[in-house]
């Protein structure tokens, strides 16, 4: 058996790109990453041309852990001739095709990357003490510690995975779009960002097309993602450590009323939005609905259009909408991949089956094997964060600090100015103390 590597990180998106681009310079790490893709490319579906990040440019895969580090996107610019258009157009958030290109520039020069490499199982080599990484080529690799990285997947709503007929997932919508614009109908099902970017494209060619365009969602309202400072703060590490701390059930309610900290529109798109429907109607009524509080329930395909039942949360009424076709904005789900079979025994879970990562980040139980890391897999245990790419650099730096034992990177462990938890008063603990010493 050749030396083993160090680690070998399963999937290359932003997060274990960005963690082979911090173990470059570390001599004491000998990594590998493993992806099944042919080339690394982000949501290629959602390549929108005006679509920004919802984040600033420092949340690239570096600079939160190391500001002078070569893979950051300020040298990215400054290497392709662009840091000075960048910096006159005053626009901290990144188009997100520019940061895909980014990702693909520095991707470009880690030779630690391996692109077209399908993972098809993974075990423990008890004798060795090492994973066993064998592909789907039958090639075979091996690490004393692993990093899932796979990401996530489309969730579409109950019963409408596979659908008949022109419905399609926001994943895919450049790759369909000319086919949807052919529509007489359109509806869009979802109340985030991607949703939000799709009905504003797809306003904007309603004239030119003459189709009716629909926008449902089963929130309350179409609301922005909260962006204010003090509410950043809870992208901190005290606030996930303070998330850890709280019960199961506790963690699991926060995670379903917080999702405007993390799945909300941006505030200028919403604005944009009513502007070019209050542009359009100066000339008439606009061929469109927005719906709230509707959740599909089921959709059907016969063979020209779908009937797409919902219900209506406040009112409890079921109604129905026809449309020739169906834009399913409706999110994304981690799954476990079923390479992980064979560890399953090994692996860390709560009361849920869901997979519960300690705060280095690692799923490993008490096996004495080798540490198993996750990227952005860890929301019920850390919290809203765990999607965040601003959160990245810094997951990295702890992963980082767990694989050698010792700070490469500094790691912050308090960055804000508020509280999260009950105080606790010195008065108090005083006269604890004091009760409980001896006479």
């Amino acid at each position: 058996m050749a030396e083993p590597y160090d680690f070998i990180g399963i999937g290359v998106g932003p997060f274990n790109l960005g963690l082979a681009a911090l173990t470059a310079p570390i001599t004491d790490l000998n990594g590998l990453f493993l992806e099944q893709k042919p080339h690394f490319d982000w949501h290629p579906g959602m390549m929108l041309e005006s679509s920004t990040l919802q984040v600033p440019f420092m949340a690239d895969l570096v600079t939160m852990a190391d500001p002078t580090n070569e893979f950051s996107f300020l040298n990215f610019l400054k290497s392709t001739g662009r840091i000075y258009p960048f910096y006159i157009r005053e626009r901290f958030n990144p188009l997100r095709a520019e940061y895909n290109q980014y990702c693909q520039w520095v991707a470009g020069q880690l030779p630690m990357l391996r692109f077209g490499s399908t993972v098809e199982w993974i075990e423990y080599d008890d004798g060795a003490q090492v994973y066993s990484v064998r592909l789907t080529t039958g090639e075979r690799f091996h690490a004393r510690r692993l990093v899932l990285g796979t990401g996530t997947e489309p969730a579409f709503p109950g019963g409408c995975g596979r659908l008949e007929g022109p419905a399609l997932h926001s994943a895919d919508y450049l790759h369909r779009r000319e086919e949807l614009l052919q529509r007489s109908s359109i509806t869009v099902v979802g109340s985030g960002q991607s949703a939000a970017e799709i009905y504003y494209d797809l306003l904007q060619e309603m004239d030119a097309h003459n189709f009716e365009l629909n926008w449902v969602t089963r929130s309350g309202r179409f609301f922005p993602l909260e962006y204010a400072k003090l509410t950043l703060e809870m992208t901190s590490p005290e606030y996930s450590a303070y998330f850890r701390s709280l019960p199961e059930e506790t963690r699991d309610r926060l995670n379903a009323d917080q999702q405007n900290l993390y799945k909300g529109i941006d505030e200028s798109l919403i604005n944009d939005i009513y502007d070019l429907l209050y542009q359009k109607s100066l000339t008439g009524p606009v061929n469109t609905n927005l719906l709230t509080n509707s959740q599909l329930q089921a959709a059907h395909w016969d063979g020209a259009s779908y009937s797409l039942e919902f219900i209506h949360h406040e009112q409890h009424r079921s109604y129905r909408l026809s449309s020739e076709a169906l834009v399913l904005a409706t999110g994304y789900q981690g799954r476990e991949p079923d390479f992980l079979s064979g560890l399953a025994p090994g692996l860390s879970r709560d009361s849920r089956g869901r997979l519960a990562a300690d705060g280095d980040y690692r799923v490993d139980a008490e096996t004495g094997h080798g540490a198993i890391y996750v990227q952005n897999a860890e929301l019920n245990t850390h919290g809203f964060a765990a999607p965040d790419l601003g959160m990245g650099a810094y997951r990295n730096s702890c992963i980082i600090r767990s694989m050698l034992g010792w700070e490469y990177y500094p790691v912050e462990s308090r960055i804000g100015f508020q509280q999260f938890g009950a105080p606790v008063s010195t008065r108090q603990e005083f006269v604890s103390t004091m009760e409980g010493a001896p006479l």
